[in-house]
């Protein structure tokens, strides 16, 4: 029998990150992975995917919309290879997964195929091709998330799916009905009304992306509908039945009035729930509970103390960098260092264009914790950087503290925000002043100059180009 200082159940961002960052430390570590590529659910069917396809549809739309006003021609008429496009988002995701063994057999880290299973608090009995057991004085848990559903939708994979099916139609549909405006239904939602789809996004909440700030989601909002997708807020679904190539989706509005939705898709994107199937974790006497979620403490240690869990399993946002963060926080931990990781500074992201981004308070929590605070806002039209590329949409806005000038949120909607949020995050690490990123110089023409421009409003209400 094998033995290792650490194993690791998952290889998704959290797991795979965790195992280089143990190998790093000198630990002999293994990694048990139930399917033939390594990764998770971000590299295979979430993050990586997703984005490879917002990319391509995103030239598309370009090449059809916009092309000429830069002065760019193209004889004849423009088409769409969808299968084309859908083989280029495989083989992205091949070579992201490819690079991820490499980076396994670079850090000698130990890869088994099968379903990782506790007997006990030190062993894990692997089920692929053959059955074994492997020991490790330490396990980290690191089984990620699955697509979530409401009880009353039966998913056919087929009509009515999941985003994992939605990755590889084998057509555009006529009428994709997205359920859920949040991040993962907004992405693919664009991604196939870009390529020629009617999209309609029913979601229960009073706005999408309910988690973000409010001005967020008006702008979005704005600039979607401006795109042609049609939101239905303030609708609970109360059913989804498919007939033959058909899909119908009733639900209620806030008059509790009953309304329908027929298209050719339906795509459930409802959030996500913590995967544990199958892993036995009584055996090792690890308490999960009735959601599937695995209670940790303060060092990502469950009740069982040489068990740590990360990622989508344990509390907080299901996101891949904050698996990442929380796999070198258990490796070094266990190493017997000291790491620590501030969860309010774990910066999120829509990847729809454009992109929204946001890190730390939003301005609707600041109120609830009476928090008394200075607001900044600074449009993105005003850029020249955005004129010269005709990304206009979106803007900056900062929140500082109204004695201190301490960052509090940034939240930002606009051409490559993803990006941009970075400074805030790194900013707000060393507690820094909206007047401190004011004064500091940013590049011209730059889209990050409205990063400055926001924090001078916030500062005293002179941003210089507004």
């Amino acid at each position: 029998m094998s033995t290792y200082d650490v194993a690791i159940i998952g290889s998704g961002p959290g797991g795979y990150v965790a195992a280089i960052r143990c190998a790093q430390l000198g630990m002999k570590t293994a990694i048990i992975e139930k399917y033939n590529t390594l990764g998770g659910t971000c590299l295979n069917v979430g993050c990586i995917p997703s984005k490879a396809l917002l990319d391509s549809s995103h030239h598309y739309e370009e090449a059809i919309k916009h092309f000429e006003a830069h002065g760019i021609e193209i004889p004849g008429e423009i088409k769409l290879n969808f299968k084309k496009m859908i083989e280029r988002k495989a083989d992205v995701v091949d070579q992201n997964t490819k690079g991820i063994e490499f980076l396994m057999n670079k850090n000698k880290v130990d890869v088994f195929t099968g379903v990782g299973a506790f007997t006990d608090a030190t062993h894990i009995e692997i089920t692929g091709e053959k059955t074994q057991t492997i020991e490790a004085k330490n396990i980290i848990i690191a089984t990620g998330s699955k697509p979530s559903t409401l009880p009353f939708i039966k998913i056919d994979k087929e009509r009515i799916i999941t985003s994992t099916e939605a990755l590889t139609l084998a057509e555009v549909p006529k009428h994709m009905i997205v359920i859920g405006g949040g991040v993962i239904g907004l992405e693919l939602g664009q991604v196939y009304r870009r390529l020629g789809a009617e999209v309609s996004v029913v979601e229960y909440m009073d706005r999408i992306i309910p988690t973000m700030d409010s001005a967020q989601s008006r702008e979005l909002t704005k600039v979607m509908k401006k795109q042609g997708v049609k939101f239905y807020v303030s609708h609970k679904v109360s059913a989804v039945e498919r007939k033959k190539n058909e899909v119908t989706v009733t639900a209620t509005n806030k008059k509790d009035e009953e309304v329908t939705f027929t298209g050719d898709y339906c795509l459930v994107s409802v959030g996500r729930r913590p995967f544990t199937d199958g892993l036995k974790a009584e055996n090792a006497g690890v308490k999960i509970t009735e959601r599937g979620m695995i209670d940790v403490n303060e060092h990502l240690q469950t009740n069982v103390p040489n068990i740590y869990a990360i990622g989508d399993v344990v509390r907080g946002a299901m996101l891949a960098h904050k698996a990442e963060e929380e796999g070198v926080f258990v490796a070094e931990t266990i190493a017997g260092q000291k790491p620590h990781i501030d969860y309010n500074l774990i910066p999120g992201v829509v990847y729809t264009w454009p992109e929204v981004a946001s890190v730390g308070k939003t301005e609707e929590q600041l109120k609830d914790d009476g928090v008394a605070y200075k607001t900044g806002q600074f449009p993105m039209r005003a850029l020249g950087r955005s004129r010269a590329s005709g990304d206009t949409d979106g803007f900056v806005k900062i929140l500082s503290d109204a004695t201190t000038d301490e960052v509090l949120g940034v939240h930002m909607v606009g051409a490559r925000v993803a990006d941009l949020i970075s400074e805030a995050v790194v900013a707000m690490e060393f507690r820094a002043s909206a007047e401190d990123i004011a004064r500091i110089s940013h590049a011209h023409p730059t889209y990050a100059e409205a990063v400055k421009e926001a924090a001078l409003a916030a500062t005293a209400d002179r941003a210089l180009h507004i």
